[in-house]
């Protein structure tokens, strides 16, 4: 709040506040002006854009993040140099991000987590330099080396456990379609991380990576592989969609419904994203070992670096760690789903994913004050509802992490209250019709139970009146 303060000039700095006051100086001279040319940089791209003309490039990433460079926005993005990815600063949040998880894990469970899956992505990675990556590394107990002057990332140096004081975790990449296709650099990089730590010599319980190394490439071995390709396959740790494709393999079957019971989207996430990649391994499927990385995970890490979006309304989120979840039941493994929020970088908070959905429901989606916003914004307005609604019955279906008293919730709110159903049939059709296919469908599926019996005989009364 001090800070703030000072910054906008509500106080003043003391005379003796000397490297205060070279601060504040610095942000008046090259932060302020440039921030305040954004509205209208803004504008004059999109004009000049839709005429025809020249839109002067620039760098992409989040301001938030310490990205001065970035400003003014209104310019044509351009990526961040993938060859100095991680940066120092997405290495320091990495770092403690991955303490804060590890920290949550030990006191909720009273011991270290062994295995984790985590989700890296193409986009979080373009606006953080790379925070989802160095947080896998450091979980792994692995620090990158920067190249001094250019600031490029030149391998990685592995920490001894003594300085670790703890366990090293066993972490699978769970990448996405643009990250594997927009930095080949950084899977080699992990790629050759995993492989070092693997070949430490360490007792299992300080190095499970190893030890499941081990296990598997005698398994492997065992079936008739020769020993470097087993060795090679044991220790594939990153994994995603085939070569050329994206996504997790659910985005038909929950868009239109064609699905039984969870078990077929857990199947259709493991085989979408059963391709391993590293060296040697460019999206060669490997089906078995998938299914371990999965079925033996204590838990998945999700990171959440913005608050522009959220589990409810982000159908990445929903089917990347929904269908993580459906698939480890498939497995007979029940792992912890961590949503971490690194939308404030002095104050990464891991939750669970139930936690961060009844957080959602709770402060944007089923309040007042956010729906009265989206009325101001009419048809797009009502799609926001409708996708809202979409997030919580997908996450319901996929990972339990919606409950019924919180369908009601939005029930409640954009269909028992009059005045929005209202507007909503009238602003948009299309969306109300969808709000009431999904609310029917929950109902059908058993993932909700309304706490009206007339619940049923009224979703199908609207829908006769929006017909």
């Amino acid at each position: 709040g001090l800070v703030r303060d000072l910054v906008v000039s509500i106080l003043i700095s003391y005379p003796e506040w000397t490297r205060t006051q070279e601060g504040l100086d610095l942000l008046r001279a090259e932060v302020a002006p440039p921030l305040a040319a954004s509205g209208p940089a803004e504008m004059a791209a999109l004009l000049a854009g839709l005429d025809g003309r020249f839109v002067a490039p620039g760098p992409g990433g989040s301001p938030a993040r310490g990205r001065a460079d970035v400003l003014p926005t209104g310019r044509n993005l351009y990526a961040i140099d993938p060859r100095a990815v991680p940066t120092p600063s997405a290495w320091a949040l990495g770092w403690k991000g991955a303490d804060a998880v590890l920290t949550r894990h030990l006191q909720d469970q009273g011991d270290w987590p062994r295995q984790l899956v985590v989700d890296c992505w193409g986009s979080p990675t373009l606006r953080t330099g790379g925070e989802e990556l160095a947080q896998a590394l450091a979980l792994m107990g692995v620090r990158p080396l920067w190249e001094s002057g250019s600031g490029r990332v030149t391998g990685v140096e592995v920490l001894p456990a003594t300085v670790l004081g703890r366990p090293r975790v066993d972490v699978t990449l769970r990448i996405s379609g643009l990250f594997r296709d927009m930095f080949p650099a950084q899977l080699a990089l992990f790629d050759q991380a995993a492989r070092k730590i693997a070949g430490l010599e360490e007792e299992d319980a300080v190095n499970p990576l190893a030890a499941a190394v081990r296990i598997d490439r005698d398994a492997l071995m065992a079936g008739g592989m020769s020993p470097g390709t087993a060795e090679r396959q044991a220790t594939a740790r990153i994994f995603g969609a085939a070569a050329g494709g994206y996504g997790t393999g659910l985005t038909r079957r929950l868009a239109t419904g064609d699905w039984q019971a969870r078990e077929e989207l857990g199947a259709a996430y493991l085989d979408s994203g059963c391709h391993a990649y590293g060296l040697d391994l460019e999206g060669v499927a490997l089906p078995a070992l998938f299914r371990r990385r999965v079925g033996l995970a204590d838990a998945l890490v999700h990171i959440q670096d913005q608050r522009e979006t959220d589990v409810l309304d982000n159908d990445g989120m929903t089917q990347f760690e929904g269908g993580f979840a459906a698939a480890a039941d498939l497995l007979g493994n029940q792992p912890i789903l961590y949503h971490v929020d690194s939308a404030e970088p002095e104050r990464v908070v891991p939750r669970t994913l139930a936690e961060e959905a009844a957080r959602v429901v709770r402060g944007r989606a089923a309040n007042p004050r956010w729906i009265e916003g989206q009325r101001r914004h009419g048809h797009s307005g009502a799609a926001s509802l409708a996708r809202t609604v979409d997030g919580a019955v997908d996450l319901a279906a996929l990972a339990g992490a919606v409950t019924s008293h919180q369908v009601d919730s939005l029930y409640d709110a954009y269909v028992a209250d009059g005045e929005t159903w209202d507007w909503l049939a009238a602003s948009n059709p299309d969306a109300a019709r969808q709000i009431l296919d999904r609310l029917e469908e929950a109902l059908r599926r058993g993932l909700w139970h309304p706490r009206r019996n007339s619940t049923p005989e009224d979703l199908a009364r609207l829908r006769e009146e929006l017909a």
